[in-house]
C-alpha cells in the first residue's frame, strides 16, 4: 500500500466562509506506506483578527495573524505540497469549505469537486468503531489509545492526530477485514455505506482484492455507495457530521 494521502486541518476565524470566516492556520500531514512522511504548517494573514473566544481555544492571537504570511501565498504553497494526493479531514464538511474558499481566493481552485476529494474520519469512525462513546477527534484518539496531540486545537497537531487515526483505520481494515489495500477510494465509499450493509461490503471488497479469480458475492461496492450518494454530501449543511443531524448509523 503505497498511496500518498494528505490529511489537513484548519484553524479559522469562524464557522463558515459563507458567513465571512477565513482560515487562520493550515496544517497538513502526508502519509504513505503506513507512516507519516512529511508535514506542512503555517499561520496565514487573511486580513481578519482572531475572535477572543477562539484565541482562548487555540492560542492564536490577532497579532500572530498580522505577522503571518499572506493567505493567498500560504494556500499556493499548501496546494503545491499536497499535489494530486487525495484529501482526508476529521469533519471534512468543515475543512473542505475552507480549502475550496481559500484556494479559490488564491486563484488556484481545486480541479475536482470537494465531495470527490475528501474522505472524512468522523464518518469512517462512526462506521468502523460504532462502540466508541464519541467520535470527536480527541475522544476517539483516546478510545483507540493513539498518540495524543501535544497541543490540541492547532492545525498541525490536529492533522497529526487525524493521520494516526487514519493509519489505525487502514491497519484495522487490513487485519480485521483482510483488505490488503484500503486506499482512499475505498475509504471515500465506506463513509457513505449504510451501517447495515457495511460488513457485506467489506467482505466483498476483501474477496475482490484477495481472490480476484473467484466469483464475487453480489453486493453494492463502497465505490458504488459513494457514487450513488449526493455528490455534494460532504459540503452540505445537512451533512451528518453536524451535531443537529441524526446519527448516520441510527
Amino acid at each position: 500500500m503505497t498511496q500518498r494521502i494528505a490529511i489537513l486541518d484548519f484553524e479559522t476565524t469562524g464557522m463558515s466562509p459563507a458567513h465571512g470566516a477565513r482560515a487562520a492556520e493550515v496544517g497538513i500531514v502526508l502519509i504513505e506506506s503506513g507512516r507519516i512522511v512529511d508535514r506542512f504548517q503555517s499561520l496565514m494573514n487573511a486580513g481578519q483578527g482572531m475572535p477572543a473566544f477562539i484565541t482562548q481555544l487555540t492560542g492564536i492571537t490577532s497579532a500572530m495573524l498580522r505577522a503571518a504570511p499572506p493567505a493567498d501565498a500560504v494556500m499556493r504553497d499548501a496546494a503545491r505540497f499536497v499535489g494530486d494526493a487525495p484529501l482526508v479531514a476529521h469533519n471534512a464538511s468543515f475543512d473542505s469549505k475552507f480549502w475550496l474558499d481559500e484556494l479559490t481566493r488564491a486563484g488556484h481552485p481545486p480541479a475536482r469537486p470537494m465531495a470527490e476529494l475528501f474522505a472524512c474520519t468522523v464518518l469512517l469512525s462512526r462506521r468502523l468503531y460504532p462502540e466508541a462513546p464519541s467520535h470527536s477527534l480527541g475522544r476517539i484518539v483516546r478510545h483507540l489509545q493513539l498518540p495524543p496531540a501535544e497541543k490540541a486545537h492547532r492545525a498541525l497537531a490536529d492533522a497529526e492526530m487525524t493521520a494516526h487515526l487514519l493509519l489505525r483505520m487502514q491497519a484495522d481494515l487490513r487485519t480485521r477485514w483482510h483488505i490488503p489495500d484500503p486506499a482512499h477510494t475505498l475509504l471515500h465509499g465506506l463513509q457513505r455505506t449504510p451501517a447495515r450493509h457495511l460488513a457485506r461490503v467489506l467482505a466483498a471488497e476483501s474477496a475482490r482484492q484477495t481472490q480476484p479469480d473467484l466469483p464475487q458475492v453480489p453486493a453494492k461496492s463502497a465505490v458504488q455507495w459513494a457514487t450513488s450518494a449526493s455528490p455534494a454530501a460532504v459540503a452540505q449543511p445537512t451533512d451528518p457530521l453536524n451535531a443537529a443531524a441524526p446519527h448516520p448509523l441510527a
